[in-house]
């Protein structure tokens, strides 16, 4: 019989998630402790603040004696000597999705926000309408919606907002972290090939999204993609009620009337018109699926309309860092094809008759491999002009699976836009500093923080 937990501790504790998670469980009133290898503010200092203590660095003494519960973080994995210490004890340990499902999650009304692209948009604004119309949900978000100022927060409201990640749940979970958590309502916005070192195929990716539609009740509501067919064959066969939104004729909400400016976007649904000011054809559907979310559960339209209309956006989602010498610098989180695609088709409504430069990261799993050889060249040639930096933690590849970055740029090249291949930032600043000019638009592409490239373009910039 399991005794009752009373003192928890994480490993992987200033991850965002994880901070989020240990703080509510120590509001709860449970003895939260905690380790990590990269112990800085500005978790550290909120952690600390909640009365948390953290170890730095992994070692088996970290974890008290008297401790009933381990929280294992999903980037921790065999050999790591604490984590080893959990194993052979033969402690109680558990993932952060089933952490948050035994203690957050269980008769809640959980919507849970999925897909490949605009997850984190999405789960933003259906928190803030939700916000706005008074219901003060729990909400956990991979991004920091700005008007929301942080990732999570945990109330004693009924809702529960999620942003559902289909990547794997922890070394000894390689089910994808969605699945464990309760859905009532489930969003799929879009579904592509991602996580190359997750899955080996679409194949495998539709699977796990059937698997997640296959335990959402037959009274609660599924929302998909209508203009996606890899949507609609994931939930053929589902006993809940199915509500298709998008520009295709036949869907149950149908997106009409977009119409799009500097200043952002507007579009009609439901017999109703709303505005925002994101820009971008996949925005406007990420809007529309908040909407539609909404008026599902009796949401007042005046409310959702103004909140939309109010709703400024998520960090490092075409975020501009500044402007120097008349030329500005953005961050965006694309790091797939059709993340890129859409950004810069976004950009040319927002910024018409001025040059982009696309600078790129070769970053995430995917990225870093050939897999998309041929679809970033197709991506990045929207820009006026593209520099590929290096390949990230490149010597964890086989030779024969890298992305080959010159033959991304050779690509470009031949298509007749401006491409090079600079390895290191410092390339980078040196070669885009001379070619902007004043009315320029410099737009970074990386899903890690690029060595402060963005700070750095700005004080190169300026400097001319």
């Amino acid at each position: 019989m399991q005794k009752p937990v009373q003192s928890i501790h994480f490993l992987g504790v200033c991850g965002t998630a994880m901070g989020a998670v240990a703080a509510a469980l120590r509001e709860l009133g449970f003895k939260v402790t905690g380790s990590d290898d990269n112990v800085y503010p500005p978790m550290s200092t909120f952690l600390a603040a909640k009365g948390i203590e953290i170890s730095r660095g992994y070692n088996p003494e970290n974890i008290p004696a008297d401790i009933d519960l381990v929280v294992v973080g999903n980037a921790l994995c065999r050999g790591n000597p604490e984590l080893e210490a959990v194993l052979n004890r033969r402690l109680l340990y558990r993932s952060l999705p089933e952490t948050l499902r035994d203690f957050f999650l269980q008769g809640k009304t959980n919507i849970v926000v999925s897909g490949t692209h605009g997850k984190t948009t999405t789960t933003s604004l259906v928190t803030w309408l939700f916000r706005e119309a008074g219901c003060d949900p729990s909400f956990l978000i991979g991004g920091i919606a700005r008007d929301l100022g942080q990732g999570a927060a945990f109330s004693d409201s009924n809702y529960f907002i999620l942003e559902g990640d289909e990547y794997d749940t922890a070394f000894f979970d390689k089910r994808s972290k969605f699945l464990h958590y309760l859905p009532e309502t489930v969003i799929i916005n879009n579904i592509e090939f991602d996580h190359a070192d997750i899955f080996a195929n679409l194949d495998e990716i539709k699977l796990s999204f059937r698997r997640l539609v296959n335990i959402v009740p037959s009274a609660g509501h599924i929302f998909i993609n209508a203009d996606d067919p890899n949507c609609a064959e994931v939930v053929a066969g589902s006993l809940t009620r199915i509500f298709t939104v998008g520009f295709n004729e036949k869907a149950t909400h149908q997106i009409t009337d977009v119409r799009h400016s500097g200043a952002g976007s507007e579009f009609a649904l439901a017999g109703h018109r709303f505005s925002l000011s994101l820009i971008g054809e996949f925005n406007v559907r990420n809007a529309a699926m908040a909407v539609a979310v909404g008026l599902a559960y009796g949401l007042p339209v005046e409310i959702i309309q103004r909140a939309l209309a109010t709703f400024t956006g998520v960090a490092r989602r075409q975020e501009v860092r500044g402007e120097a010498n008349g030329i500005k610098v953005i961050d965006d989180f694309g790091h797939h094809p059709t993340a890129i695609r859409e950004t810069l088709f976004a950009l040319r409504y927002r910024y018409p008759g001025r040059k982009i430069w696309a600078i790129f990261e070769p970053r995430s799993n995917t990225t870093r491999r050939a897999i998309f050889q041929s679809a970033l060249p197709e991506a990045l040639k929207l820009a006026d002009g593209v520099i590929v930096a290096g390949v990230a933690r490149l010597d964890q590849l086989p030779a024969g699976d890298r992305l080959d970055p010159e033959r991304v740029v050779q690509s470009i090249q031949d298509s007749g836009i401006p491409a090079f291949y600079e390895p290191r930032v410092n390339d980078i600043l040196h070669r885009v500093k001379p070619l902007a000019r004043p009315g320029d638009v410099i737009v970074v592409f990386s899903n890690g923080g690029f060595e402060g490239i963005h700070q750095r373009l700005l004080t190169e910039l300026a400097a001319a």
